[in-house]
């Protein structure tokens, strides 16, 4: 009896056909998710936050740096701006986009490991995890940052599969501009380090020239930077460092906690808890290790360290639900292979119900912002409430009274006036106090002895600066239970 040998060319033609089919309907859900997104930024009942309208100021002034981030998010918001206008729903929309982006990369990522269904799944759920649909609804440095994280991942893979240059050019440009996105982009460097001495046949990329072209080719897109810090005294560096703030007492387990519960509201309380269980059983299972392979090691090399290096953070210091990101790449593609592979596709499918149901929330409660509460009184959007409707009562009170400069002594009111008085041709300046520079308008756009007067300042304090005389006060409504009171001041001279 003959054998009948498996045709090679068949098997490949159907494994490409499946992979197309499975693009294709990751290409469908993460078309209609990016459509209610931007859909619902559209109709949002909501302002930007003060960090978004700062962002948006930068981008009015095109720069290879600024105070506190370096300078992707604001080349970014220009450009869409450029396209559709400055409003609301256009300086939020690249969130969107990149984290479509994003979620496209993840389906190669895990394609490339593993195969197409995997991959498939491991995009929609990198495109639902909760922290990636709240990121949508705003604009910030995470969106471009989580796609060069995972464009830097998927070129990484594919250098040591393939010959050539082009993936060691990808993965240049993709370290270079995550650095221009963040400089949590220096977590891919940690991670690549440990996983080329951890894995040893990934080990043979140390003497691959190709991976050190592309290492020199990110720093060098990241050069100019460095240089803008260097002629501003290096303000970005400085910034990023005292966000670490260490002073103080070095032990906070409160801290470490918060920020660990926050990982469950990031990255979703299936998947979270999944991954805790799985890293612990890993660690202490040497047939569950031999198991996984070397791609689990991979994907625990570009997400484990990052977390247990933020939970460190928090623990001495602080660490913002976020910080934290960076991880959930590599992790998304990992839980869902896990979970694949080891029968738990159900718990997938319920973490994915859960995740679209927020999903869906996230532009719903944008929509209804300022109409409801929480139980309790609490109102959810008071941080993103009210700012227009104050820089128009302040707008209003300097256009009457004749005052040509407006001057702030807070960050958050500088950047929403400059942003909601943006065509009002009013000046609008930052109070600066002794020593160094606090803030990006405090070295760009502080009060001097030139500035136009009268000056009218804004401040939610009651004692003005020196010179200054109280001429009354306003509450602004924030949402149906919360308002900000801001005081105005009369400064006869500019001089301070």
């Amino acid at each position: 009896m003959a054998t009948v040998m498996p045709n090679a060319a068949s098997n490949d033609a159907e494994a490409q056909q499946a992979g197309k089919t499975c693009l294709l309907q990751l290409l469908i859900w993460l078309a209609a998710l990016t459509g209610i997104r931007i859909a619902g930024n559209a109709l949002a009942n909501t302002d930007l936050f003060f960090d978004e309208a700062q962002y948006w100021f930068w981008s009015r002034e095109l720069a290879f740096g600024y105070f506190s981030k370096p300078p992707l998010i604001g080349w970014i918001i220009r450009g869409a701006t450029e396209l559709c206008g400055s409003g609301e729903a256009c300086v939020r929309a690249p969130s969107a986009l990149f984290h479509a982006g994003t979620a496209i990369l993840v389906f190669f990522i895990a394609k490339s490991l593993y195969d197409a269904r995997i991959g498939f799944w491991a995009g929609l759920s990198y495109a639902t995890l909760p922290g990636v649909s709240l990121s949508s609804s705003l604009i910030s440095t995470d969106a471009p940052l989580l796609f060069f994280v995972a464009l830097a991942l998927l070129s990484l893979v594919k250098l040591r599969e393939a010959e050539g240059w082009r993936w060691a050019l990808l993965l240049g440009l993709a370290i270079g501009f995550g650095f221009l996105a963040k400089y949590a982009m220096v977590y891919f460097l940690m991670c690549l380090a440990i996983a080329l001495v951890w894995i040893r046949p990934w080990r043979g990329l140390l003497g691959d020239v190709r991976l050190y072209a592309a290492l020199a080719l990110g720093f060098a897109i990241l050069a100019p930077n460095i240089i803008w810090n260097i002629q501003h005294s290096f303000a970005t560096f400085s910034h990023t460092a005292d966000n670490a703030n260490w002073g103080g007492s070095l032990i906070k387990p409160l801290k470490a906690l918060e920020f660990a519960g926050g990982q469950f509201g990031v990255f979703g309380p299936i998947l979270f808890a999944f991954l805790l269980v799985y890293c612990v059983r890993w660690f202490l299972s040497s047939p569950l290790r031999d198991e996984g392979g070397d791609h689990v090691r991979l994907l625990l090399a570009f997400s484990v360290p990052v977390i247990l290096l933020m939970t460190a953070q928090a623990l001495l210091s602080r660490a913002n639900a976020n910080w934290a990101a960076f991880a959930y790449v590599a992790a998304t593609v990992l839980t869902v292979a896990v979970l694949m592979r080891g029968g738990w596709r159900r718990l997938l499918r319920l973490s994915l119900a859960i995740h679209l149901a927020v999903a869906t929330l996230i532009p719903v409660g944008g929509v209804l912002a300022g109409s409801f509460t929480l139980p309790g009184g609490a109102d959810p959007y008071s941080r993103i409430l009210g700012w227009k409707e104050l820089a128009d009562r302040v707008g209003a009170r300097a256009e009457q009274d004749g005052y040509k400069t407006i001057a702030t002594d807070r960050r958050a009111l500088a950047a929403e006036l400059l942003y909601y008085l943006r065509d009002s041709g009013i000046l609008i300046v930052s109070l600066r106090g002794d020593g160094p520079p606090g803030d990006h308008f405090e070295m760009t756009r502080p009060l001097t002895d030139t500035t136009p007067s009268p000056v009218l300042v804004v401040s939610y304090n009651e004692d003005g600066p020196a010179g200054s005389r109280l001429l009354g006060s306003e509450d602004v409504a924030a949402g149906p239970s919360t308002s900000r009171r801001i005081y105005f001041h009369a400064l006869e001279s500019s001089g301070q």
